[in-house]
């Protein structure tokens, strides 16, 4: 797996709905106290999970921690949450088998189930202050496969597009694929919020054909741009994140 620290560009703003730039310069708000979402994947040596499956399973995991009442309001989440999107959009991807996934499992979060992968999210935590039972997990390792290529995605189905030009581990991807749902879940209206988290968060993490990926990159869907502080270049245009009621506005 790998860490991805980076700031979601092109995203929307929590609080008011409008984009913000792209942030590669520092800015007064990186002097305050920075945050990040730990997410882990469980890998069996047994039984790995499919590498798709994984990605698309942390971008339901990110959805659903956004969506979760204890994040919102007075809830006992929503400090943390503010804090972390109130500044870079860091997410950080670790793995974990056997007694190291059932100590993460114990922890405050919420577990995700896909058809082979599982994930769990936490709440944030400080960049520099991890639980100790997250910070001893691996960043680095076994990389993911799909034992055979995805089915093309229902064109009814919110897709986060991969980049065809960068290769990416399994767990920058998924961290990235985190990126995209996240700037989806800002650009939506309420009304359409609620019925993406009603129906489950269906998604589909699908790599874009070359010869469309220009196409999605200056669409105006949310577009995510790279830090680049992991694996890519600065600046690198990683996911755009098509969802349906997003080309209707």
């Amino acid at each position: 797996m790998s860490s991805d620290q980076t700031p979601a560009a092109s995203a929307g703003s929590p609080h008011g709905g409008q984009d913000s730039p792209f942030r590669s310069e520092p800015t007064a708000r990186d002097e305050a106290p920075q945050f990040v979402l730990p997410l882990v994947v469980r890998i069996e040596r047994a039984a790995p999970p499919a590498r798709t499956d994984a990605l698309e399973t942390a971008a339901r995991a990110v959805l659903r921690i956004l969506g979760d009442e204890r994040s919102g309001g007075e809830g006992e989440w929503a400090r943390a949450m503010r804090d972390w999107q109130d500044a870079r959009i860091r997410k950080v991807v670790r793995r974990a088998r056997g007694t190291e996934w059932r100590r993460a499992e114990a922890l405050a979060g919420i577990t995700v189930m896909g058809k082979s992968a599982e994930v769990r999210v936490f709440p944030p935590v400080p960049l520099d202050g991890w639980p100790k039972d997250l910070a001893r997990l691996q960043v680095s390792g076994t990389d993911l496969d799909d034992p055979e290529p995805p089915v093309e995605a229902d064109p009814a189905t919110p897709v986060l597009w991969l980049n065809p030009d960068l290769e990416m581990s399994a767990g920058k991807a998924m961290a990235q694929a985190g990126h995209g749902a996240h700037l989806a879940w800002w650009a939506l209206p309420d009304e359409e919020r609620a019925s993406w988290r009603d129906a489950g968060f269906p998604l589909a993490v699908r790599t874009a054909a070359a010869s469309r990926w220009s196409e999605l990159t200056t669409s105006g869907l949310p577009l995510v741009r790279d830090a680049g502080f992991t694996e890519i270049a600065p600046g690198s245009c990683t996911v755009v994140a098509d969802h349906p009621a997003l080309r209707r506005h």
